[in-house]
Formats: C-alpha cells, structure tokens, sequence
C-alpha cells in the first residue's frame, strides 16, 4: 500500500470515528461540562499514556520545544474540545457539524494572515457561498426545535479555535502533533474541573461515557496521522463526510429532526467546499510532473 492509499484509508477512519461523537453528547446523562471533562480525560490522559508507554517523554518534550506553535496548537485542540460539548448541547447536531465544516474558510483566513498565503479566486468563491449558507443556519436557529443562536456562535468558536490549532501545527510540521492533542485534552479537562461535577456521572451511564472517550481518543490519533500522508483537498473531501453522517445518525436515533433552514443551510455549506476541494484536487493532480515512458 503507498503512501497515499494509507493516508486515505487511514484518515476516513479517523472520520468515521468521529461521526458519533454529537450523538454520544445527545445520549450521556449529565450536564455538558460534565461530558466534555470526561471526554477529554479518558481521550487525552489513555493517548499520554500510550505515548509515553511507547515512546518515552521525548515526543512531549518536542512539542514543549515548538514554543508558542504548539501551545497554541494545544490551546485550540482542547477548547475547542470543551465548547464542542457546549456547543451541542444548547443547538442542534446539523446546526454544530454544519458550521463546523466552515473551518477551511478561518484556516484559509488565518494562512492568510499569519503565514502570508494569497487568497486566490477559488477561495473568494468559497467564501462568498459558504457565508450565506451560514447566516441561513443562524437564521432557523430561532425557528427550530433544539437550535440556538447562543449554541450556533459557539460551533463557530469552535471552526476557529480549530483552524488556529491546524495553522499552528503548520508553522511546527516537523514536530508530531498527536503528544500536542494527549497535552491539550488533558490540560483542558484540569482546567474544567472545578466548574464540572464528575462524580455525578451515573453508573449506568459508564458504557457511553467510555464508548464517547474511545472514539475520540481514535479518531484524534488517526486524523493526526493520516493527513500527513495526502493533500488537504484530499483531507476536506474526506472530512465532510462528518458534516453528512453526524445529522442522519442524530436523526435516526434520536429522532433529532434539522429542520429545513438547518438543511437549506447546510447544503450550500456542503456543497460550496464540496466543489471548492474538488477543484482545488483537480488542480494538484494537474501539477505533479508527469513521468513519460521510456
């Protein structure tokens, strides 16, 4: 299997992973710091764990050497975790995974900003569609049972914190981010702690709470890995099958309807990256050098 077959493989797992995580919120007995504490213990403290089981302290100390790249990388990775939880909580699953799929659009911004990367006409497009699909989602937000326009602004927190962890990581590539993800969860489940009551947690309730950390804890590490390994067009393609699935395995067991701004919405959210990393695939297969036959 070549580098990018792997790269592939490897990263539509981590997505797939993650697919249920929004359904897990749904499910989990107890209040929404509650479940991203434990969330983010189980995930990041096991992962530290396996780490430095395998590897010694040194990956740790790697990270700790990226300076501010990597604390940043850890800051957006865990608050982005904790609000992710809010964020579900207080609006529906479509309302979050919908304006979470924006992400490519703050990281483009942020590329442009801090890395001093040009926005070409691809990127304007995108922008330009993917904004009113976002304000149509806000909008419904008042008209949909389990949507908020508190819950909406929180899912955009989390697009951006999300879009600087990845533009920090960029700035340190050669330093592996999976001990920066096992740090930040961590560190942010310590810093919750005081405002969460974890020993609330019903035992009845021990099966969802483990299932919810595993598949986090999987899927962190897999799409730390895989994207190493493809392009980012190639990641995006893969990535918006999370914004697709999580709603229908909402709405299939729990019976969370989007309702048709959520819908409308999200579509145009969708389709607007869809079309915008399909072309940008298209353009990098058209630059690789082409090897002629002998």
């Amino acid at each position: 299997m070549n580098d990018q077959a792997k790269g592939l493989l490897i990263t539509l797992f981590g997505v797939l992973f993650v697919v249920p995580d929004s359904l897990f919120v749904r499910l989990i007995a107890a209040d929404a710091l509650t479940i991203a504490f434990w969330r983010l213990l189980l995930a990041g403290g096991i992962s530290a764990l396996w780490i430095a089981a395998t590897a010694g302290l040194a990956p740790f100390r790697a990270v700790l050497r990226s300076g501010r790249f990597g604390l940043i990388y850890m800051i957006g990775i865990g608050a982005s975790g904790v609000l992710f939880v809010v964020a579900v909580s207080l609006t529906s699953v479509a309302n979050v995974v919908f304006i979470i799929a924006s992400l490519p659009i703050f990281a483009s911004l942020m590329s442009r900003v801090f890395l001093a990367e040009p926005f070409g006409a691809r990127t304007w497009l995108t922008i330009a569609a993917v904004v009113p699909g976002l304000a149509i989602i806000a909008y419904g937000s008042g008209e949909t049972q389990n949507a908020s326009l508190a819950g909406d602004l929180l899912a955009l927190s989390v697009s951006a914190l999300f879009a600087a962890a990845l533009t920090a990581a960029r700035r340190a590539r050669a330093v592996s981010m999976v001990p920066a993800v096992a740090m930040g969860y961590t560190l942010a489940a310590c810093v919750i702690a005081p405002f969460a009551d974890p020993l609330s947690m019903p035992l009845d309730q021990a099966p969802l709470v483990l299932g919810h950390g595993a598949v986090i804890l999987a899927s962190s590490v897999l799409l730390a890995i895989g994207p190493r390994f493809i392009t980012s067009a190639e990641v995006g393609l893969l990535v918006l099958l999370e914004s697709v699935l999580a709603p229908l395995l909402a709405w299939a067991v729990v019976g969370e309807n989007p309702g048709p701004y959520a819908l409308i919405g999200g579509g145009i959210v969708i389709s607007a990256l869809l079309v915008s990393n399909i072309v940008l695939l298209m353009r990098q297969r058209a630059a690789r050098p082409r090897i002629s036959a002998p």
